[in-house]
């Protein structure tokens, strides 16, 4: 029997840390929120992706009473950029989660978001790496009001992808 060990490298900064166009991913990620249809869960996801052109793409979670019709912002944004830019490659993706339910006292609602970052699932993060797969790697940038973390890669999200097919 072998062991071995799977690492990967994360970085963790503050929103004032990043580049200005990475702020403004994120930013846009945010703004995506608001294009969430969550009266399930209250829980509302945007993404953003930053296209090899410059552009960027946005999507919202949208749920559905008939589980689990319903789809995750990461998925929504990259089908959407996939199907609006065929061929194009994905540079980045920005993702950030608000949630009303544990709202601090005299915060809007549209201004709060997770202290601390939240992943994709792994059935967005296996249609992500699709992309990853076909144009190069993808950087993500996870936010969180305390602390956001920026991974190289989709790949260096889920070890032992499954690729080969």
């Amino acid at each position: 029997m072998k062991e071995f060990q799977i690492s990967t490298t994360v970085k963790e900064c503050t929103y004032d840390e990043l580049s200005a166009s990475d702020r403004e991913l994120v930013d846009k990620a945010k703004e995506a929120t608001r294009g969430s249809y969550a009266p399930y869960s209250h829980f509302k996801v945007g993404a953003a992706i930053l296209m090899a052109d410059g552009s960027i793409v946005t999507g919202a979670n949208q749920e559905n009473a008939a589980y689990p019709s319903g789809l995750c912002a990461e998925r929504t944004a990259a089908f959407y950029a996939s199907s609006r830019h065929p061929g194009m490659e994905m540079r980045k993706i920005a993702i950030a989660a608000a949630t009303a339910l544990h709202k601090p006292e005299g915060l809007p609602e549209e201004e709060y978001f997770q202290n601390m970052p939240i992943s994709p699932c792994g059935a967005c993060r296996q249609a992500l790496l699709e992309y990853e797969n076909l144009y190069g790697d993808i950087e993500v940038i996870l936010y969180g009001r305390d602390s956001i973390f920026i991974f190289p890669s989709i790949k260096s999200l889920l070890p032992f992808s499954f690729t080969e097919f």
